[in-house]
């Protein structure tokens, strides 16, 4: 698993996403267990020090245990979810407004399928339409 993580799953999913996040902010940020002498050490931990029992990154918490308060280590997954609904109550509330808006919805009509003459159904291809032009959309 740790090899797959090292591998894959860090390089090519999870570091990207950080660095691209952070990146459109201009924020700064360091992977810190990624230190090769921090890796070094952890691939050579017996598994029973990497987890026991239920507990997963046992070593690494009995270290922070000397330093952390307890209730900062054991406590549940907290995402970093955007406040989205938070948002558009407030300072996205008239720009979401104005996109729901019926006026605004007619003006940015979308394509319809268009009708072949000969057959009476549905072409392949959509053709963009106006809402003056054709009435399809």
């Amino acid at each position: 698993m740790m090899a797959w993580d090292a591998l894959s799953y860090l390089p090519d999913d999870i570091l990207v996403k950080v660095d691209r996040a952070a990146m459109a902010v201009g924020l700064e940020t360091r992977a810190l267990f990624l230190d090769h002498r921090v890796a070094q050490v952890a691939w050579r931990l017996p598994m029973a020090m990497r987890i026991l029992g239920n507990t997963s990154k046992w070593a690494l918490r009995q270290i922070l245990y000397q330093h952390v308060p307890r209730e900062l280590i054991e406590r549940p997954k907290a995402g970093f979810a955007m406040p989205i609904g938070q948002w558009l109550r407030g300072p996205l509330r008239s720009w979401a407004s104005d996109l729901l808006h019926p006026s605004a919805s007619a003006a940015r009509a979308t394509c319809a399928p268009s009708r072949s003459p000969a057959s009476g159904s549905s072409a392949s291809t959509a053709v963009p339409t106006t809402p003056s032009s054709s009435g399809v959309c």
